[in-house]
């Protein structure tokens, strides 16, 4: 799961996927800015977990690197800014593969974005979460 800064969206994506797969499953987030690595997760978006019964309090931001090609298989990004970011890193063809948008688990081939609510109220993170969750139950359904 990939933002910008890995303590909004990201973080929440994937909380909530592994909330929803087994241990079977390596599941991380990752920014394409490195502005919060080491950092927790937004305040706001811990506590719009919490209010779901999720606890991502401990998640510490890190950036995207190459490396993330190898070790997952799946690449969910949030916007197309993301998406730019993350196909830079690039090693070919099937790197480029692994790339999605994840609203389009929802709303195949619209390429929709999920907002970055950092600057707004608590209703975007809310909202967020909201998109989140029905894109994740797609996946986990989709992987399971």
């Amino acid at each position: 799961m990939v933002c910008l800064g890995n303590i909004c969206r990201s973080p929440l994506a994937e909380g909530i996927i592994k909330s929803k797969l087994s241990n079977n499953f390596i599941v991380d987030s990752a920014g394409t800015a490195n502005y919060h690595s080491g950092s927790a997760p937004d305040k706001r978006s811990i506590a719009v977990a919490r209010k779901h019964g999720l606890d991502i309090s401990n998640l510490k931001g890190r950036q995207f690197n190459v490396l993330d090609f190898d070790t997952f298989d799946f690449i969910y990004v949030m916007d197309e800014s993301n998406f730019q970011n993350v196909i830079k890193l690039a090693r070919h063809e099937d790197d480029i593969a692994k790339v999605k948008l994840i609203l389009n688990e929802v709303h195949p081939n619209k390429n929709h974005e999920v907002p970055d609510p950092y600057y707004g109220g608590d209703y975007g993170f809310e909202n967020v979460y909201q998109m989140l969750d029905e894109a994740c139950d797609i996946i986990a359904k989709n992987l399971l």
